[in-house]
């Protein structure tokens, strides 16, 4: 395989609003797609709730990032508001991350065919970062795929997952005290477009797991 590309910064322009200041951004990262081909699209990769430290530098969302760029996705994953050099105050509001999340949608829409191939999108995230890719992948048209970790069952919105009717892949522990592994097996049970992995001895920091995770990533990603 060839070598991983290098990452590079990312500046994710954030709407025109009375709320932000002119040019106001998200930072993010972006990874070329590994290998010599063109990409056969992008991904991009949220990180857990910015009130408890979640930032792109989270491992999970890095090991997804590196798993989609493996497998021929340029791959983004950024800085909610208020974290690291993004713009804004930190929120653990649901209609911001929602926000940020479709600034980030739109920054891989924009990209040109270098970056994604001009392919479809794949919408991922980590834990708040999964509940925010679940509520906002239905609004782009070129977004085909998801792959939620650790998504709190409880605020998951199964009925408009089986609506949307893409692919998705599910990955949690069964230790994990906020993602109650029965809840979220009969959560997706009705939804025929649902994958779940269950990583056992895994609970939701996955401190063990991790290599798990990216290999469940790949080998989806690979069908």
């Amino acid at each position: 395989m060839s070598p991983r590309p290098f990452e590079r910064p990312a500046t994710i322009s954030l709407p025109s609003s009375s709320a932000w200041p002119e040019g106001a951004s998200l930072e993010g990262l972006w990874l070329p797609a590994r290998g010599e081909g063109v990409a056969r699209g992008g991904a991009v990769m949220a990180p857990p709730h910015p009130l408890m430290g979640g930032s792109m530098d989270s491992p999970v969302a890095t090991e997804v990032a590196l798993a989609a760029s493996d497998r021929g996705f340029g791959s983004l994953r950024f800085n909610w508001r208020g974290v690291g050099a993004s713009a804004g105050t930190p929120s653990g509001e649901a209609e911001e991350a929602d926000e940020d999340y479709r600034a980030a949608l739109r920054f891989l829409e924009a990209a040109g065919e270098e970056e994604t191939g001009n392919g479809p999108l794949l919408a991922a995230g980590y834990s708040w970062g999964s509940l925010a890719a679940a509520r906002v992948v239905a609004e782009s048209a070129r977004t085909r795929r998801a792959i939620l970790v650790a998504p709190p069952p409880a605020m998951l919105d199964a009925n408009a997952l089986a609506a949307w009717g893409h692919p998705i892949l599910a990955i949690a522990g069964d230790r994990d005290d906020y993602v109650p592994i029965d809840e979220l097996r009969a959560k997706l049970a009705p939804l025929e477009n649902a994958t779940l992995i269950e990583l056992e001895g895994v609970d939701h920091f996955f401190m063990s797991g991790l290599a798990e995770v990216g290999r469940a990533c790949r080998d989806w990603l690979g069908d």
